[in-house]
């Protein structure tokens, strides 16, 4: 494992969440989430995986897109789904 994420060069600043307050996937199912996540690469937005359908990890999954964002006000962090790092 890395001591820092492999993948910086990969986010685009300018990606713009696909959702502002909610996980799409979730609301298409009649489900509610925990928490959200933004990936860095796209704007994807879905449910962390405390949640019951773990949305942001599945699209980690589908696309590949390495890197996620909290997409909660007042938090500031981000993972690395390869590394397994977390930073702010």
């Amino acid at each position: 494992m890395a001591d820092t994420c492999l993948h910086l060069d990969q986010i685009n600043e300018g990606a713009v969440a696909t959702s502002p307050d909610q996980c799409p996937a979730c609301v298409a199912l009649g489900d509610e989430w925990v928490s959200l996540r933004m990936c860095c690469i796209c704007g994807n937005v879905g449910c962390c995986d405390s949640s019951k359908n773990k949305h942001a990890t599945a699209h980690y999954n589908e696309t590949g897109d390495p890197v996620i964002k909290v997409h909660e006000p007042g938090q500031n962090w981000k993972w690395c789904y390869v590394e397994e790092l977390t930073w702010e």
